[in-house]
């Protein structure tokens, strides 16, 4: 399953998502991490050094890798510099699965070890001081995108994507590759403001999206974040001493964290797996075109000189099914 999490600057997604994350490797499942935030914080949220933290392999930086591994033999992609971030899969392309061994995660990929097992962590990479005035980040982000295009997830395997803040997000067609979107939220205007823009671009996309909130003292948060959500109010967690261990960089064993926490967790993971079943890869597919499309005419085919609608095979459909016929 495809998780993200979104929220305004400030609003704890960073700290929620890697709550989530750890929760899922401490059950045993299979993880891949990726911080599609422009602040890559979701590392040291982890529990890596900032050393460690920065030696990370940008995905950014490997993007020619990437598209050429994806494009395999399909006919339909001429050379792996015709692809932009939201080239859709056919057949030949190389598809990617949670819990292989490929070049793309030897590559991008970084192992982090958890006190309940380990996940696969995946950065955009920072914005640099070259990036300044010359660079839009989402040039970084479609890495992420690509991958996501390609990528086929299972039953009881996890994707979490740390989004960048705000609505920025809808910038590009990366949020609608999510099977859910939790978006954290503290009991404020501007903590709900975000929520109001992403609930009005959701709508048409079917974007399956679940507040979280956070930072949350008392009934009268609760109160006033349930009149401005409803019933998209999901999960409510207050002030953690565990959390505030973590953010020093003296976590203790997450065994120990607090039990109404960890059943805010476990509640997130029951919604996560409950939408299993709402999985509609027809549609995925035909969003997944759909953005390409809007990219190839705005400024893909200037880009690359060719005519990126022909990229798309219009019997291919991404799934489970294609993915074990692979």
């Amino acid at each position: 399953m495809k998780i993200a999490f979104v929220g305004k600057g400030g609003s704890g997604k960073t700290t929620l998502s890697s709550l989530f994350i750890r929760h899922l490797a401490a059950v045993g499942a299979p993880v891949i991490a990726i911080d599609a935030d422009i602040n890559q914080h979701l590392g040291p949220a982890l529990g890596l050094d900032e050393t460690r933290a920065a030696e990370l392999p940008a995905m950014g930086e490997r993007l020619p890798l990437i598209k050429d591994y994806l494009r395999g033999s399909n006919p339909r992609i001429a050379s792996a510099d015709t692809m932009i971030k939201t080239t859709p899969p056919g057949e030949g392309s190389r598809l990617l699965r949670v819990g292989e061994n490929n070049p793309v995660y030897d590559s991008c990929a970084r192992p982090v070890e958890l006190d309940g097992g380990a996940v696969r962590l995946m950065v955009t990479g920072p914005f640099t001081d070259a990036d300044l005035g010359v660079a839009c980040y989402h040039s970084k982000t479609g890495a992420v995108e690509l991958c996501l295009n390609h990528l086929v997830d299972g039953r009881d395997e996890y994707v979490v994507v740390d989004m960048t803040a705000g609505s920025d997000s809808f910038a590009s067609g990366m949020f609608t590759r999510f099977d859910i979107t939790f978006l954290v939220a503290e009991p404020t205007r501007k903590g709900v403001s975000v929520y109001r823009q992403y609930k009005e671009y959701a709508r048409d996309f079917g974007v399956e999206l679940k507040v979280v909130g956070n930072k949350v003292q008392g009934a009268e948060d609760i109160d006033f974040l349930r009149a401005e959500v409803g019933d998209d109010l999901l999960v409510t967690v207050g002030h953690s001493d565990w959390v505030r261990a973590m953010e020093k960089g003296r976590p203790p064993r997450f065994t120990l964290l607090e039990d109404t926490n960890r059943d805010a967790l476990r509640q997130l993971q029951t919604t996560v797996d409950t939408a299993y079943e709402r999985r509609d890869w027809e549609r995925y597919t035909r969003q997944m075109v759909h953005f390409h499309l809007k990219n190839a005419q705005s400024w893909g085919n200037e880009r690359t000189g060719a005519d990126l609608a022909a990229q798309v095979d219009p019997h291919f459909v991404l799934g489970e099914s294609v993915a074990a016929a692979v």
